[in-house]
């Protein structure tokens, strides 16, 4: 699997969201720099089971839309003498 990565714009968002936290939540400061150097860490240790996970749901998504469009196909079938 290839690393996570994110662009300027969403690297920005998600420091700014790591820095809201530890300001409303823990009631600490944390610089841009190592905000952004703990997102990497994240990204890096446990980016893998996000996406992992994102693949799974993706997979069930898929079955289901297989399964519906098995059942309109079938329901397509032309009566016959023959069982």
């Amino acid at each position: 699997m290839k690393p996570i990565q994110f662009n300027r714009d969403e690297t920005r968002a998600i420091v700014a969201d790591i820095q809201d936290y530890f300001r409303e939540e823990l009631d600490q400061s944390i610089g841009a720099i190592p905000a952004e150097m703990l997102m990497r860490f994240f990204a890096e240790k446990m980016g893998g089971y996000f996406y992992n996970a994102g693949l799974h749901d993706a997979q069930a998504l898929v079955r289901r839309k297989i399964d519906d469009v098995s059942d309109e196909i079938f329901g397509l079938e032309q009566p016959t003498g023959r069982r």
